[in-house]
């Protein structure tokens, strides 16, 4: 299974991280979770596009989840897409997806009445509602729904990927969610989002400071994402959807592994994890975040990953032996 962070970010515009998506790859399924600003752009840098995609699962209908839904519709007619998007999300997506695509429908008849294409099943979508529990199957890969805290916005959700050889989750927008924890204990990789205390955004210097509390307390803070982590006894933690996207990257690791002991990703847009390995594969380089054999010549150890001690089944950012090879 394959891992590829699309876009770190939050609804703060921001040029190095987009908005909140993320790739899943296994036996030549490609399914994507959340479309935000920029999701198309990012499926072309890592080598896909809204053609190629079996499944979109959207967490919640929070507008930084789904604003590039309709350009990922479009862009994937034009891509040669030739069937129907399927589409996995909350109460309240199939009447978000009938107003999107009503809302283009001139757009459509203008466009398939001159450019006459020879197939318009890409302009369509079959939506299926979800509640918790297992969602989706396709060969040996399960897709499990798991309802987090995103309170006032109900239902929010956490999936679950799962093969016999890997298991990966993807927390969605949630505060501390015990529910969370309990579902995804032992799991290889957890993708969990952040609230930073002391993130650098002219909008939370503006902001009330009752309106700076409103946004974190459906968040997870990061002096509690540690917390998470541990409690769930997860191989790896990779940190997205940043709020804000723009923060002192070592402070929010030293805070994090004062609670965290293993591997510690700070995600970057584009970056690729292997999940049943434990390997990044970003950057020009494979770096192990598991018991591998010591390379012959160890580069400098990556500075994306911090853990508080060091034991061989994990990698700390101060190991002069940081298990990583080039390419």
């Amino acid at each position: 299974m394959l891992l590829t962070l699309l876009g770190t970010g939050c609804p703060q515009v921001d040029t190095r991280r987009l908005g909140p998506s993320q790739i899943v790859r296994h036996q030549g399924g490609t399914y994507l979770v959340d479309c935000g600003s920029g999701v198309t752009q990012r499926l072309y840098a890592a080598g896909s596009s809204g053609a190629d995609i079996d499944a979109v699962f959207f967490t919640h209908l929070h507008s930084d989840h789904t604003v590039d839904l309709f350009q990922l519709i479009i862009s994937s007619w034009h891509q040669g897409r030739d069937r129907p998007h399927l589409i996995y999300g909350p109460k309240g997506t199939k009447r978000y997806v009938k107003g999107l695509l009503k809302l283009w429908e001139p757009e459509f008849k203008q466009r398939i009445a001159h450019e006459l294409r020879s197939s318009t099943a890409a302009l369509s979508a079959d939506v299926i509602e979800i509640e918790e529990g297992e969602i989706f199957r396709a060969g040996d890969l399960s897709v499990t729904a798991v309802d987090v805290d995103h309170f006032p916005v109900r239902p929010a959700f956490g999936f679950l990927f799962e093969t016999p050889e890997s298991r990966l989750a993807i927390s969605g927008d949630t505060t501390y969610c015990p529910a969370l924890i309990k579902a995804c204990k032992g799991f290889d990789v957890l993708v969990h989002e952040v609230f930073i205390h002391r993130g650098e955004s002219h909008q939370m210097e503006t902001r009330e400071d009752l309106g700076n509390r409103n946004v974190m307390s459906y968040h997870t803070a990061s002096d509690v994402v540690g917390h998470v982590a541990r409690e769930a006894e997860v191989g790896v933690l990779v940190l997205s959807h940043f709020v804000p996207t723009r923060f002192d990257e070592e402070a929010l690791l030293h805070q994090v592994c004062a609670d965290f002991d293993g591997p510690i990703l700070v995600g970057e847009d584009l970056m690729h994890i292997d999940v049943a390995n434990r390997r990044v594969l970003s950057y020009g380089m494979t770096m192990s975040l598991g018991e591998t054999p010591e390379p012959e010549a160890p580069p400098p150890a990556p500075t994306r990953v911090r853990g508080r001690k060091r034991a061989k089944t994990k990698l700390t950012a101060k190991s002069k032996k940081a298990r990583a090879k080039r390419l």
